[in-house]
């Protein structure tokens, strides 16, 4: 009994550690900073912070052909697409409804789990993808859903973000990470994301000089890698532990924690429409949830959120 309060205490910290992630990327954009840098330094905080882990655990980068493909690709579609979206769209919408849009990846995942063919179709997990879209259309429909109507336009720039995350989920499942465990395949991804994203970074004036004095913007973007990168291998040894049907379960705690930090940290206040498109959304998430423990039930999130990577 004490073993599995334990976990679900855990379970909680690293939801709280991923949903803080969204307000610190708020912090970092409405500071001045642009995507391609963020998404540099993120990396590359993140590629030592994942490197240290690896070396402790004596495991190896493998550098092979078939390796690096699999290194840009996780790194292009789980990190540079999604992430360029998403940071965008965070400097024109609520923290707290990133955080929301977020949950619908499993949503986005399954009618392409469809298309590949590793996925049958469920009447339930039907119910929950429409429940999930049901949700989007009280966000974007009503006019006093959000602070601003005009951030109505912003909302599918947001939605780029869950959609990339949902086919690296899939092409995971699919195809595998090549033998590699969960934490090499995100070093890996990092480093070569680095290599792809200093040029985008500097050719596009974006690049963030690292020297001090540091401010807040600088210490937010800082935060996103570290926590990332630290509740990242608390997820790894979650599933380990308890599994991945249990560890699945974090994907909602990333989403209210989001809207929890907003609110502590950025004092954002929400209408009841966007409340509504929440308890829908979770409604959804827990509809379209495979219920298989054989399954690959891992929630697929963003790099600083990210979770199916094995």
């Amino acid at each position: 009994m004490s073993e599995r309060v334990g976990l679900v205490l855990a379970l909680v910290v690293l939801g709280a550690g991923w949903g803080l992630t969204q307000p610190l990327a708020k912090i970092a954009v409405t500071g001045g900073y642009r995507h391609f840098g963020m998404i540099f330094w993120q990396l590359a905080i993140g590629a030592v912070a994942l490197g240290a882990l690896c070396l402790a655990r004596g495991r190896r980068l493998p550098l092979g052909p078939r390796h690096l493909r699999l290194y840009a690709l996780v790194a292009l579609i789980g990190t540079i697409l999604p992430n360029s979206a998403s940071y965008q769209a965070a400097g024109h919408l609520p923290a707290g409804v990133i955080s929301i849009l977020i949950s619908l990846v499993p949503m986005f995942a399954f009618p392409v789990a469809l298309a590949l063919g590793i996925d049958r179709v469920s009447w339930l997990r039907l119910a929950g993808l429409s429940a999930g879209l049901l949700g989007v259309v009280l966000l974007v429909a009503p006019e006093t859903s959000l602070p601003d109507p005009a951030m109505i336009l912003w909302v599918p720039v947001a939605l780029v973000a869950p959609f990339f995350y949902a086919l690296e989920g899939n092409y995971v499942a699919r195809w595998g990470t090549e033998g590699l465990d969960a934490i090499q395949t995100l070093f890996g991804a990092s480093v070569i994301g680095c290599a792809l994203a200093l040029p985008l970074a500097v050719g596009s004036g974006q690049w963030i000089d690292p020297r001090p004095p540091w401010e807040l913007r600088d210490l937010a973007v800082a935060g996103i890698a570290v926590v990332h990168a630290g509740v990242y291998a608390g997820y790894v040894w979650m599933v380990g532990r308890a599994g991945a049907v249990f560890a699945a379960q974090v994907s909602y705690l990333v989403t209210l924690w989001g809207i929890i930090w907003a609110k502590l940290i950025l004092g954002e206040s929400y209408s009841g429409w966007v409340w509504g498109a929440l308890a829908l959304m979770m409604v959804g998430l827990f509809l379209v949830q495979p219920r298989s423990r054989g399954a690959a039930l891992a929630p697929v999130l963003p790099v600083e959120q990210t979770g199916r990577r094995a």
